[in-house]
């Protein structure tokens, strides 16, 4: 009982020492105002290529179209679940950017109101001090139209947590996500036509993590403790960062289609081009949850695994025994494999049986998330078990479930159970009962994917240089890969 509240006490100390870097910076002072934050978005854009000329772009209203108000648990709200300050930030972002000269339509009213006051004040100025007054300039018109909006915001996309408790003693953790998405669109002011439209969606997580103690340590004494913290990711800042983003990719969208250009050579604007175009690939081929659905296996794999075999026969008290597997996977579909395998194992009765098998099986291995780095796989065959020196053949049908980890595209970590049934009632060489003998086996193993043999080609200038650039884009797209991880 002793060992046992030490483990549970050492499990709730680093838990709650695992999350010190929010317990222990705790605001319990008062903060100064500082200079907004910036994210990984932000500094991309202030870093962008600049434009050969920067476009005059007019943003009259870009807001929040969900109508959506924030979620309480009892009563009702007046304040919305979206910041409407959208406009706001979106002219920002266009100044950071560059590309674009913002000019004010959002307060186009008060604009107006304040050059007709100019103007009668320098009209009077003028008419009775000084007659060269210079006229009011014109304004600014734009080239362009930025429209659209805040269209959606999801809340608990994804929820969970986990927890646990023992004599009092407990520790729980809770999360939820939500999304947030934004459309931008470019308007031609000269045709009314819509040049570009573009939608940058982000998600937004909330996590609550807690530890408490509740324990009588004597007659009439009670104990009790709690510790705990919440982390929400902020609304507006995940609203800023899909704005800019939506911003970063309309300028590509536009020197895609030749909207604009920037101040870089042929070369530097293609893998410009290319790298957000490798960035499209990557999120068309991740789902929903942020799974990323991308071809991973070839045809042909060598499968390797150890593990333990036990025994269902006629004789009592069986024992695990170890058992070892090498085979090879041939890909029919993308979800459907032909395996065939190799057993070398031994079955056990205590005192009465340990006789050495080896049996070779044929399954076909369903795979239930061919694109997934982690799927359950199900596998149904027959095959032939035999004794050691053949002195007993007999068929055989087995059936399994496992799951395989992805740690490379060529490299996989597997574990799997399955039953088989033999044709006969004397594996264990004693024939009593109706029903035929059968064994599980379980394991641990690898598989290996062989790469596809490629052809080898003659290099002339022009293949070199073109595999220089996909190289470069290889490199360009694991930088952005790193990217979003650090952002989570």
């Amino acid at each position: 009982m002793i060992s046992t509240r030490k483990s549970i006490y050492a499990v709730i100390l680093f838990f709650v020492l695992s999350s010190c870097g929010t317990y222990f910076n705790q605001p319990i002072t008062e903060q100064e105002a500082r200079i907004g934050e910036d994210n990984e978005v932000t500094k991309t854009l202030k870093e962008f290529p600049r434009p050969q000329k920067p476009v005059v772009a007019g943003v009259y209203n870009f807001k929040d179209q969900t109508g959506q108000y924030k979620a309480v648990e009892n009563g009702s709200t007046f304040s919305t679940a979206v910041s409407q300050g959208a406009t706001t930030m979106l002219i920002k972002a266009l100044e950071d950017s560059k590309w674009f000269t913002p000019i004010e339509r959002e307060n186009l009213g008060n604009l107006l109101n304040e050059r007709n006051i100019i103007r009668s004040t320098r009209d009077e100025y003028r008419k009775n001090k000084n007659p060269n007054e210079p006229q009011l300039p014109p304004l600014l018109y734009a080239g362009i139209l930025l429209e659209g909006g805040v269209i959606s915001y999801d809340t608990n996309i994804i929820t969970g947590g986990a927890g646990a408790r023992y004599f009092g003693t407990g520790v729980s953790s809770q999360y939820r996500q939500d999304r947030i998405t934004v459309y931008l669109r470019a308007v031609s002011t000269s045709s009314g036509k819509i040049l570009k439209t573009v939608y940058v969606s982000k998600t937004i997580l909330s996590q609550a993590v807690s530890a408490n103690l509740f324990k009588y340590v004597n007659f009439q004494r009670l104990l009790e403790a709690e510790v705990g913290f919440t982390k929400n990711e902020p609304v507006q800042l995940a609203l800023k960062e899909s704005i800019e983003k939506a911003v970063e990719s309309l300028i590509i969208e536009g020197i895609k289609d030749n909207l604009w250009k920037p101040q870089l050579n042929e070369k530097e604007t293609k893998a410009l081009v290319e790298a957000y175009e490798s960035e499209i690939e990557e999120a068309n081929s991740t789902a929903l949850y942020d799974r990323y659905l991308t071809e991973r296996r070839s045809k042909v794999a060598f499968t390797g695994a150890l593990g333990a075999t036990l025994m269902d026969g006629d004789l009592p008290n069986a024992q695990p025994e170890f058992n070892s597997r090498s085979g090879f996977k041939f890909r029919l579909t993308p979800s459907l494999n032909f395996n065939t395998t190799y057993y070398k194992f031994n079955l056990s009765n205590k005192d009465l049986l340990n006789e050495g098998y080896m049996s070779f099986d044929f399954n076909l291995e369903y795979i239930v998330l061919p694109q997934d780095q982690f799927t359950p796989l199900l596998y149904l065959g027959g095959g032939v078990n035999a004794a050691n020196y053949l002195t007993s053949v007999n068929p055989k049908f087995q059936a399994g479930i496992g799951l395989e980890y992805l740690l490379s595209n060529r490299l996989g970590l597997h574990m799997f159970v399955d039953y088989n049934y033999v044709f006969s009632d004397d594996l264990d060489f004693i024939d009593a009962g109706k029903r035929n003998d059968t064994y599980y086996r379980t394991g641990i193993g690898i598989n290996y994917y062989f790469a596809k043999r490629k052809k080898k080609m003659k290099l002339d200038d022009g293949k070199l240089e073109e595999l220089r650039a996909k190289r470069e884009l290889k490199e360009i797209k694991k930088r952005n890969r790193e990217k979003k991880r650090a952002r989570k």
